[in-house]
């Protein structure tokens, strides 16, 4: 994530200086690859590179398209095959044995920006979908890199003009948005094929601190580094808070007993309780725990969490089964943590885990594949005026 706001401000840069700049995106991969689907680059005419979408191997070659296989600036596909022995020969050495497409376009002539897009996504705090063409078979109408855009409020953007496979994107799009899964579908038309890259684009992670302490700087630090959104709440209302979480997007002082009119929390939010005064954890858990929030990390041994729930119930409070998975206590995955900075990379670990329904064991015991792979959907369109 921390990637795409790179991008982004490079993107915003060059407008200031009205330069020329094409975006590369991986937008298939079978096999073992080093980047997945949605990996981006922003390339500048001048040779700046922002981003990257795979280990460092095909960066240069990629960049190299820009100047000598793009004429006329039309968008295109560069397939790179690191199963086949040529790998060998032009040396790009993945070692990863799969296939990568990488869609290649310039961003000065697309009146469907896709950096423009997620911006938007970001500062809305809002997830959106973009649908890009990167394939096209026979006589359809339809140019490699088209795309359609859905915003969460329904309301979509095309330069695709053939509304039969604009309705099925529409559709397939908007399941996206609902599933949370990217998907690579395939439309068989009349007169050919289209392979369309659904991508679901997500705001950054919005992470709630509660506690200003020192020992949560570095959770501050750590979740910045990976680009989230971060919020500190210090309960103490200490102006020294703000110099300490300068990283911070944001600093909220207040008292525990106004703490629920001054916080935001929505499904996409993640708190993290680190304040060590068991008065304020009492206040703070009653308002997360009957809040939508999809985690609760509490720092503290189990029983402290325990009799924290137990003097709730004393009140009259009680919690569901699906409230009580939400909370993790004592926060964190087993790492051996006794730092402040071992602890912060115990509590992002966890945090990451969950976000990606994972749980944190050792890659080398996972029989699975290690990175999710995209759905494939085949899908036919008659459409009659092709």
């Amino acid at each position: 994530m921390n990637e795409l706001h790179a991008i982004l401000k490079a993107f915003e840069e060059s407008q200031h200086n009205a330069e020329p700049v094409f975006l590369a995106t991986v937008v298939n991969v079978e096999g073992s690859t080093y980047r997945q689907p949605g990996a981006r680059m922003l390339m500048t005419e001048a040779g700046q590179m922002v981003g990257t979408i795979s280990g460092g191997c095909l960066e240069k070659d990629v960049f190299e398209h820009t100047r000598f296989s793009m004429p006329d600036r039309q968008p295109i596909v560069v397939i790179y095959d690191t199963t086949a022995d040529e790998d060998i020969v032009w040396g790009f050495g993945l070692g990863c044995n799969g296939v990568v497409q990488v869609l290649i376009e310039c961003l000065s002539d697309r009146l469907l920006n896709p950096v423009a897009f997620i911006k938007q996504c970001f500062c809305n705090q809002q997830q959106g979908i973009i649908a890009t063409v990167f394939a096209v078979e026979g006589k359809v109408n339809i140019k490699v890199g088209a795309r359609l855009m859905l915003n969460p409020d329904g309301n979509v953007t095309t330069d695709i003009a053939e509304s039969s496979l604009t309705v099925s994107l529409t559709k397939d799009a908007q399941i996206a948005l609902q599933s949370q899964h990217s998907s690579v579908n395939k439309y068989q038309l009349l007169s050919g094929k289209v392979d369309v890259f659904i991508e679901v684009i997500q705001p950054p992670t919005r992470l709630i601190i509660f506690g200003a302490g020192y020992d949560a700087v570095p959770t501050a630090q750590f979740a910045k580094a990976l680009g989230w959104h971060v919020t500190i709440v210090d309960c103490r209302a200490s102006e020294a808070t703000k110099e300490r979480f300068s990283m911070a997007d944001e600093v909220i002082l207040t008292r525990r007993e106004i703490l629920h009119k001054q916080i935001m929390v929505n499904a996409r939010t993640i708190a993290v309780v680190m304040t060590h005064n068991y008065l304020d954890d009492l206040e703070i858990l009653k308002m997360l725990m009957s809040s939508p929030a999809s985690y609760l990390g509490f720092l503290g041994a189990k029983h402290r969490t325990e009799r924290l729930l137990q003097d709730l119930r004393a009140e009259g409070v009680d919690y569901t089964t699906e409230q009580l998975q939400r909370l993790y206590a004592p926060v964190g995955i087993d790492i051996g943590a006794d730092t402040p900075e071992a602890i912060a990379l115990s509590i992002i670990a966890e945090i990451q885990a969950v976000l990606s329904n994972r749980y944190g064991g050792f890659l080398k015991e996972r029989a699975l594949p290690i990175h999710q792979r995209n759905e494939t959907k085949e899908t036919q369109l008659v459409i009659s005026n092709l």
